[in-house]
């Protein structure tokens, strides 16, 4: 990574330099290919005051390049500012790229067929059952057969050749639809 330090209308002292260079250093944390940093300092006077400002240019490599301007009235404030605004906009490349890598289109097309098959594989499997409707019942003798059995539920044409359900509602009730 290539550092260059300007001093426009300002005489950037050791200390300065050191600071410059002690916060860019932190910028290499987000494993981004950064060719180089431009750092500009300035001052400027507006209505009676001195203003620094600190200008950061940002040189990616494969990607667009990262401009940042923070004005403050200390120089030593202004570059920390803009070394934290270069740090979020770092970071939120960062996580943009590394989001984007983990999954690759082959792996979302592989994902797509597993979901499939394991929706299939989750199916409820309906197995027909053939019901013994041929004569009319009595509800007294279905009620006996269900008491007798293990069913909780028991499907029957009456004497008047209405379906109807008879089911447990607990260890002694009944119910009749």
């Amino acid at each position: 990574m290539n550092i260059s330090m300007t001093g426009r209308n300002l005489e950037l002292t050791d200390a300065l330099k050191e600071h410059i260079s002690s916060s860019i250093e932190t910028l290499k944390k987000f494993n981004l290919d950064i060719i180089s940093v431009n750092v500009v300092v300035s001052t400027q006077t507006k209505k009676g005051k001195e203003h620094a400002i600190v200008e950061f240019v940002i040189n990616l490599a494969h990607k667009n390049t990262i401009v940042i301007k923070q004005n403050d009235e200390d120089a030593y404030v202004a570059i920390d500012l803009a070394t934290n605004r270069a740090q979020k906009s770092l970071r939120r490349l960062h996580d943009k790229v590394t989001d984007h890598q983990k999954v690759g289109l082959n792996e979302i097309k592989a994902q797509e067929v597993d979901v499939k098959e394991e929706a299939e594989k989750m199916e409820d499997e309906i197995i027909p059952v053939e019901l013994n409707l041929y004569k009319p019942r009595e509800v007294e003798d279905v009620l006996e057969d269900l008491k007798a059995s293990d069913k909780t539920f028991e499907i029957f044409l009456d004497n008047e050749n209405k379906t109807r359900v008879l089911y447990k509602i607990s260890n002694n009730k009944f119910g009749l639809y």
